[in-house]
C-alpha cells in the first residue's frame, strides 16, 4: 500500500502528519497477485486446492488467509486460487523493490512446504506444485500486478490521463515481462487485457488506473493512484526502473500543479488502449502511435521525452530530494536515456541483462532455431515466471546473463525486516512480538489491535501517517500489553 507524502504546507493537514515543502518525498509498494498450478498429480488436486495448502501454516499462525508479516506486508489469498503479496510502505524504490523479492522468497517456501505436505497426504511423489510470477494463465486469464501511489488532491484524474497515460502505455518496451500468444510474441502481458484509462471498475471491464479511494492516509490531502496496467517483473531493475521512472513521471505532474511546465500534456495519446496494443506487438519499439493533437510518435520517442523532461526536472529540484532518492533518480535516468538508445539501435542483447521481455524473448527465438515449436515456446514462457521451480530465471542469474541486484541474504532478511523509516517498522515490530502469544490481535494498513487474555477490552492503535515508524502513546500502550504476556509457548515462523 504505497503512498506519496505531501511536498507543499496545507492548512488541511492533520496536526498529527509532518509536511515538507517541495520535499517530493515518496512512500512506494507494489501488489502481486500469484498464479497457482499442479503437475504430476493422480488425485484430482487442482489450483484452489493447492493454494489452501500453501496457506494452513497462515493460518495456523494468524487465524486467517488475511495477514500481515514481520516485515510490514500483507498476505491473503485472494479470490480465485491467487495468493497475493501486497510490500509494506518503502520510502525508495530499492526497498520497495526488495521488499517484493522478499515476497517471492516467501511464496516459494510456502509452496515448497504445500508440496511436501501433499505428496505425503497423496503418496505421489511426482506432484509438483508450481507458482507464478506473471499475469495470465494458460486458460487466458489475467491477474495483476498493482503499483499504489498516493498524489496530491490538487492532481485531477484529468491531468493523469493527459499527462501519465501515455507514460504508462509506452513504458513496456522497458518495463514488459512478455508474453506468448499462439505464433505471436507481445512485450506485455496485460496488453490485451486494458479497457479503459482511468475508472472504478476492476471486474467487468480493466482500467489502467483505478481510481480506488482508499488513502490509508489523510484523506483530506491525499488520493489514492491504483495503477494496474503493469507487468509482474522477475528482473528486479526491471521492477526498480518501472517504478522509479514513475515516481519521476508523477513529481513533474504534482510540480505542474504549482506551475512549473514540462510539455507532458503534449504527449497526450488520442487512444490510449489501441496504442498499447500496437506497442506491444513491436519488438523494435518503432511503430508509431496517434497522439490526441494528430502526431504520430514511437514508443521509444515518446519516452525519449519524458527522460528528457526528468531531465529538466532533476536540474531545478535535485536539492529538494533526499540523498538516498536523489542518486536513485540520477541511475534513473542515466539508464533510461542509455535504454532508449539501445533499442533505437536494435542492440537487445544488452537489454537482455534486465529487461524481462528481452531475456525471455532471446531463450525463445533461440530455441525456434533449434526446431522448438509453439507450444515448447509457451512452456518457457510459463517457466520463466515459476518461483517454486526456477529452472529458467535462475539459470540466466547463474549464467551472468541477468542482473540479480539483491543476494540471497539480503532477499532473506527483507522476508523479516521491515523498512526502518515508514509505519512499517512499527507494524512489523507488533507482528513480531504478538506471535510469541496466544492473544488475539489484529492489524491493517492504518492501525494494531490486541485483546488482552482474559480481557474481553481490545486496545487499538491507529496510524494515519505512513512515513511515522515510531507509532504514538496509544501504540506503545499496545506494544506494552503484548510485551507483558506470556511467550513461553511461540509460534514458529512459517518460513
Amino acid at each position: 500500500m504505497p503512498q506519496l507524502r505531501d511536498s507543499s504546507t496545507s492548512s488541511q493537514v492533520s496536526p498529527s502528519i509532518a509536511v515538507h515543502d517541495t520535499s517530493f518525498e515518496r512512500i512506494f509498494g507494489i501488489e502481486t497477485e500469484y498464479g497457482v498450478s499442479v503437475t504430476g498429480g493422480e488425485h484430482g488436486i487442482d489450483a484452489a486446492h493447492a493454494a489452501a495448502v500453501m496457506f494452513e501454516p497462515v493460518i495456523s499462525q494468524s487465524r486467517s488467509t488475511n495477514t500481515y508479516t514481520e516485515n510490514g506486508s500483507r498476505l491473503y489469498l485472494d479470490v480465485g486460487s491467487h495468493p497475493e503479496y501486497a510490500t509494506a510502505e518503502a520510502r525508495t524504490v530499492r526497498d520497495a523493490v526488495l521488499l517484493d523479492a522478499a515476497g517471492e522468497n516467501l511464496m516459494a517456501g510456502l509452496a515448497h512446504n504445500a508440496e511436501r505436505m501433499l505428496r505425503e497426504r497423496t503418496g505421489n511423489n511426482g506432484l509438483k506444485v508450481h507458482v507464478y510470477k506473471n499475469n495470465t494463465d494458460s486458460q487466458g486469464h489475467s491477474f495483476g500486478c498493482h503499483e499504489n501511489y498516493l498524489v496530491r488532491r490538487s492532481v485531477s484524474l484529468d491531468m493523469l490521463e493527459r499527462c501519465f497515460i501515455p507514460f504508462l502505455t509506452s513504458r513496456i518496451i522497458y518495463a514488459g515481462s512478455g508474453a506468448v500468444r499462439g505464433n505471436e510474441f507481445l512485450i506485455s502481458q496485460r496488453s490485451d487485457f486494458l479497457d479503459d484509462t482511468i475508472s472504478s471498475a476492476t471486474t467487468r471491464s480493466r482500467p489502467m488506473i483505478n481510481t480506488r479511494d482508499e488513502p490509508h492516509a489523510d484523506s483530506r490531502v491525499y488520493r489514492r493512484l491504483h495503477v494496474i496496467v503493469g507487468d509482474s517483473n522477475r528482473s528486479p531493475r526491471a521492477n526498480w526502473m518501472k517504478l522509479m521512472t514513475a515516481h519521476l513521471v508523477l513529481c513533474m505532474i504534482e510540480a505542474g500543479t504549482r506551475g512549473e511546465n514540462y510539455g507532458l500534456e503534449e504527449l497526450a495519446l488520442a487512444d490510449p488502449g489501441e496504442a498499447m496494443r500496437v506497442i506491444a506487438r513491436d519488438v523494435n519499439g518503432a511503430v508509431c502511435v496517434r497522439l490526441a493533437d494528430g502526431r504520430e510518435l514511437s514508443a521509444i520517442a515518446i519516452q525519449r521525452e519524458y527522460c528528457r523532461a526528468a531531465e529538466l526536472f532533476m536540474s531545478r529540484h535535485a536539492d529538494d530530494l533526499r540523498a538516498d532518492v536523489r542518486e536513485e533518480a540520477a541511475q534513473c535516468i542515466q539508464l533510461w536515456a542509455k535504454t532508449l538508445d539501445q533499442l533505437e539501435q536494435g542492440n537487445l542483447h544488452a537489454l537482455g541483462l534486465w529487461v524481462d521481455w528481452v531475456a525471455k524473448y532471446e531463450l525463445i527465438e533461440a530455441m525456434c532455431r533449434r526446431g522448438a515449436d509453439s507450444v515448447r515456446a509457451q512452456q518457457i514462457d510459463f517457466a520463466y515466471h515459476d518461483i517454486a521451480h526456477d529452472s529458467v530465471f535462475s539459470a540466466l542469474v547463474q549464467h551472468e546473463r541477468m542482473h540479480s541486484v539483491f543476494t540471497k541474504e539480503q532477499i532473506r532478511s527483507a522476508v523479516l525486516r521491515a523498512p526502518s523509516d515508514t509505519r512499517a517498522a512499527a507494524r512489523g515490530a507488533f507482528v513480531h512480538a504478538v506471535r510469541s502469544t496466544s492473544m488475539r490481535w489484529n492489524a491493517d494498513w492504518t492501525s494494531v489491535s490486541v485483546t488482552p487474555l482474559r480481557n474481553t477490552h481490545t486496545m487499538t492503535a491507529h496510524m494515519l501517517d505512513p512515513f511515522d515508524s515510531r507509532g504514538d502513546e496509544q501504540f506503545d500502550a499496545v506494544m506494552r500489553a503484548v510485551r507483558g504476556l506470556d511467550d513461553s509457548n511461540p509460534i514458529l515462523p512459517y518460513i
